[in-house]
């Protein structure tokens, strides 16, 4: 079996957590954003809308964020991100992945202030030099959502491709609202998630350990194959 160029840059990929200060052009911020718009999309609806932040509109961003969080805003899901209850085949997966990234930046199980600040790292896009808000419209169906993921995935891979790193924020939906205002987006806008983007600082602990994929049997099935 051959593995092609893509096959390389999924396995490449991963969710980077700390990134170098270099600055990303707006030329490739561009181009990546192109790319993303070229994944499937039913009916060529083209659901979903990324705006993009660098410099000092990314830091009144982070600022506003940190100052919700400092202040003890509530927070208000746009949407429900994970299933709730919460399987209990699922919930050791995410219990796994979160004690691995805890495990590599030294941060003890019941170190819950660690835990705390570490997180809040999410709302500072992890320091890295692009913040891109993904954004859709609130009367799209659920399929929309499907075809929104597949951008996102061709967003990261074009991003890949060009020796950047990225990690999506899922936690920024929780200040939907405040995203939604700050940047004047539309009312009948949900903030879906949000991306850092940037050169991945590859000397960095929280960047040299990977979460475990699911083996093939769990999640794939081949049926009338002959090899």
């Amino acid at each position: 079996m051959t593995q092609t160029d893509v096959d390389r840059l999924l396995a490449q990929r991963q969710s980077v957590r700390a990134f170098l200060k270099t600055p990303v052009t707006a030329a490739d911020v561009s181009a990546i954003l192109t790319s993303a718009r070229l994944a499937p999309s039913g009916g060529n609806l083209q659901p979903g809308h990324f705006t993009a932040l660098t410099g000092a509109a990314l830091d009144s961003l982070k600022g506003t964020l940190a100052a919700a969080i400092q202040q003890g805003r509530p927070q208000i899901d746009g949407y429900s991100y994970f299933p709730n209850p919460m399987p209990p085949h699922l919930k050791a997966r995410q219990r796994d992945a979160g004690y691995a990234l805890y495990n590599a930046l030294g941060i003890a199980r019941r170190d819950l202030p660690g835990r705390r600040a570490q997180f809040a790292r999410n709302y500072a896009f992890f320091d890295a030099p692009v913040g891109i808000v993904v954004s859709i419209e609130r009367g799209m169906g659920k399929g929309c959502y499907m075809d929104l993921g597949m951008a996102l995935m061709a967003l990261f891979m074009a991003a890949q491709g060009r020796g950047l790193a990225t990690t999506g924020i899922g936690a920024l939906a929780s200040y939907g609202d405040l995203v939604r205002g700050h940047l004047g987006l539309p009312d009948d806008h949900t903030v879906v998630c949000g991306i850092a983007l940037g050169h991945a600082d590859k000397a960095a602990t929280v960047n040299n350990f990977r979460t475990q994929r699911a083996a093939f049997d769990e999640y794939a099935a081949l049926r009338g194959f002959d090899d």
